[in-house]
């Protein structure tokens, strides 16, 4: 009797223990408690609750449980390729098709949309709220030398980025170009308290803008800097949760799915963080 006891009890412990390992080292998040469970990678959608809305639902009605895995769209793509999550969520295109043309990621679906902000100081020094397109501002960050904060983290945020560099012909270094290793919401606050220059996403924007005091909207609406958000998941029968996750972006595609992308963050801010699919289908490739 006292043995059962005694292995209830270290069961128990490893029990608690595995639990806390998955949530507070693996997993951001966890939503809904049913049988069939799925793992997908993705940065600002679940950073701003659109993820927690979605995998809420669904789990409920089909007996699911979503796991989250913080990751940007680069680190999503290398997660998907070595099999550790079952579906992604990202905003890379290029690397996108690219996955899709080398079989190891298969159902690549459309499902919003949302573009890219270049915040910075109210006095914006390098003068980029009379810039043309993106290439201009960032031209005209580079020739001042006033300071930007980048990403640096291969995500979409920084490919988009990259490619702008790209298009203006400057290789970004030096003092004033700072580079965080971080997600989209804690560059943010970096460029509002250490006065410089962003590239945000315009649904982060709209989700923290009464926290960044110190930044301004100075350029927006190049076409260039829209972001097309795809999901993509294994194929069939490669890890356990692949059938369930193609499910999740059948139903992310639906217009239940569809209707929570559009009135996600409307109650909260006013307006909605994302466009959904055929919104975006004018900026799809």
């Amino acid at each position: 009797m006292r043995r059962r006891i005694v292995f209830s009890v270290l069961w128990l412990a490893l029990a608690a223990f595995v639990s806390t390992a998955i949530a507070g080292n693996q997993y951001a998040a966890v939503y809904g408690d049913g049988s069939q469970a799925f793992t997908l990678a993705t940065g600002s959608p679940g950073e701003l609750g659109l993820l927690k809305v979605l995998g809420e639902t669904f789990a409920e009605q089909e007996n699911a449980q979503l796991r989250w895995q913080k990751a940007g769209s680069g680190a999503s793509l290398k997660l998907l390729k070595e099999k550790q999550v079952d579906m992604i969520m990202v905003h890379a295109p290029a690397a996108e098709k690219q996955a899709v043309e080398e079989g190891w990621a298969v159902k690549r679906t459309l499902i919003g949309s949302n573009e890219f902000f270049i915040v910075g100081p109210a006095a914006d020094p390098a003068g980029i709220g009379n810039a043309t397109s993106a290439a201009d501002a960032y031209a005209r960050i580079a020739a001042a030398k006033t300071r930007f904060f980048s990403r640096g983290d291969n995500s979409g945020t920084h490919k988009k980025e990259l490619a702008i560099w790209e298009k203006v012909g400057v290789k970004p270094e030096g003092d004033w170009y700072i580079v965080t290793n971080d997600f989209m919401t804690a560059t943010l606050q970096r460029a509002n308290d250490e006065g410089g220059y962003f590239m945000t996403d315009s649904s982060t924007w709209i989700a923290e803008k009464n926290n960044m005091s110190a930044l301004r909207v100075l350029f927006k609406g190049d076409k260039f800097i829209v972001n097309t958000y795809h999901a993509l998941c294994q194929p069939e029968g490669v890890t356990p949760g692949a059938a369930i996750a193609a499910k999740f972006i059948d139903y992310v595609a639906s217009e239940q799915g569809q209707t929570i992308i559009r009135d996600c963050g409307a109650a909260e801010y006013g307006e909605g963080l994302y466009n959904d699919a055929a919104y975006a289908e004018q900026f799809g490739d």
